[in-house]
């Protein structure tokens, strides 16, 4: 991919608001405690009834932290007393016996993530303990492109921790790090030495890891473009197959943690724009592919193999190889998708416990995906993870005249393509080299939620800033 120097500043900051990151769609808001645990047993039913039944990934959530991070938006619980870790884990292990029966024994487990809160939370005993109960409760697939991942603070762990990582099968991981300048990790009450970080690097890939991904964060409290690119050029030395650049939204009224932030620290508009190009342009130079949204990888990493191929999947574990999958959610706050349904455990681990402790599936609320919404995800998930909609292929799919379908949008549509984010032609409406960076901004305009009032049951969310 060439520089993209040719960003236009004034189109960035035109759309530089609020959406939903599309890891599902309908997006969390729209469930509903309408979807319950009978529902949930009905769709897995169905899902084993295919005639080629989908494989499996599975998420579980570890929600407990050591510190807080200031600019966290995620469902976490700040403790030190790994007392409750013990006792969580004895929770999971029982929601995976009573989940497990479910599923027809046939169905492979190609992909596994550990995801939080921080997962490193859990010494590696103890996850070790967790990946060998859901080996016995589910089959998981022998293939060599299996992805087992581990979210990792890099504070709290150490190389033989890797080691031991990778010996129960775990070979992904990905490091937060947000920003190495001093000032910002202060400001966001995250000190992380860059000597802690490259040691972690290092050790898995000593350990035989397949792969790393690096998390960074712009627009943070006291960042400066000299700041962040020594940020930069430190990790693009490093090397990370995989690279998660995020936009910082500061959504206080939603996310208890950014409280403590001073709102006028942040960077300005043109500040935050400056650190985006910033990203692209340094990542881009050294060789990186952007995949999507937020997220580059090398040439050779799966993710960059899979976007070329076309079989690059969305879904609440980020940007994944494995479209085929159904996703099942272990924990607090986790997501299921299976077939055409999403459902959602309870946020808090009280209500999550009482339910896994009496036997019943800890379903606090779910979505059955009507015909509208089936088309509208597939035009989504093939934006966000191609850059184009194949409307040719949509309309033979779903038997509709893609343009009469979408009319209430058009106009949308036809006005991004004149600000230069998208074209629309014979071979469908494709992104720009600039639009592949506002992904989101051209995916809302599929969205047929964001016109209606949102349900009664909403809690945070996975909206951030479009840039």
């Amino acid at each position: 991919m060439t520089r993209t120097t040719c960003i236009d500043p004034e189109i960035l900051a035109r759309h530089d608001r609020p959406g939903p990151r599309y890891t599902s769609y309908p997006t969390a808001p729209q469930f509903t405690e309408d979807f319950g645990a009978d529902e949930l047993r009905r769709q897995i039913l169905r899902s084993n009834a295919e005639p080629i039944p989908r494989a499996l990934s599975i998420y579980v959530h570890v929600p407990y932290c050591f510190m807080p991070c200031f600019y966290c938006g995620c469902n976490r619980i700040i403790t030190r007393d790994t007392r409750k870790g013990e006792r969580y884990l004895e929770h999971l292990l029982l929601e995976i016996e009573q989940v497990s029966p479910l599923f027809d024994r046939d169905r492979d487990v190609l992909q596994v993530h550990l995801g939080g809160g921080t997962p490193n939370f859990l010494r590696p005993s103890q996850l070790g303990h967790l990946i060998e109960s859901l080996s016995r409760h589910f089959h998981f697939s022998s293939r060599s492109d299996r992805d087992f991942s581990i979210e990792i603070d890099p504070r709290n762990v150490e190389p033989g921790d890797i080691r031991e990582l990778a010996a129960i099968g775990l070979n992904r991981a990905s490091l937060g790090v947000q920003d190495f300048d001093p000032d910002v990790q202060k400001a966001v009450n995250r000190l992380q030495s860059v000597e802690q970080t490259l040691e972690v690097i290092e050790a898995c890939r000593d350990s035989g890891f397949r792969s790393v991904n690096v998390d960074l964060i712009y627009g943070l409290p006291k960042q400066s473009l000299a700041g962040f690119e020594k940020t930069l050029d430190t990790v693009v030395e490093a090397r990370p197959d995989r690279l998660a650049v995020y936009g910082y939204a500061h959504l206080p009224h939603l996310f208890k943690a950014q409280r403590p932030l001073d709102a006028s620290q942040l960077p300005d508009a043109a500040t935050r724009l400056a650190l985006l190009r910033l990203a692209i342009e340094r990542l881009t130079d050294a060789g990186y592919r952007y995949i999507g949204l937020d997220h580059f990888a090398l040439p050779s990493d799966d993710l960059a193999l899979a976007q070329a191929s076309g079989s690059l999947h969305r879904n609440f574990m980020g940007y994944t190889t494995h479209a085929e999958c159904d996703l099942v959610g272990l924990g607090v706050s986790s997501i299921s998708h299976i077939g055409d349904s999403f459902s959602q455990n309870p946020r808090d681990v009280p209500a999550w416990e009482v339910a896994v402790e009496s036997g019943r599936l800890p379903v606090w609320r779910g979505l059955q995906m009507d015909p509208d919404d089936r088309l509208r995800a597939d035009v989504i998930q093939q934006l966000m993870c191609a850059g184009r909609i194949d409307v040719g292929q949509v309309e033979h799919r779903y038997d509709i005249d893609f343009r009469e379908y979408f009319a209430a949008t058009w106009p949308e549509l036809e006005r991004l393509a004149r600000e230069d984010l998208l074209t629309i032609g014979p071979d469908g409406i494709v992104a720009t080299s600039q639009g592949r960076y506002l992904l989101r901004i051209i995916a809302m305009c599929f969205d047929r939620y964001l016109q209606q009032p949102p349900c009664t049951t909403r809690g945070p969310t996975s909206y951030s800033k479009a840039i």
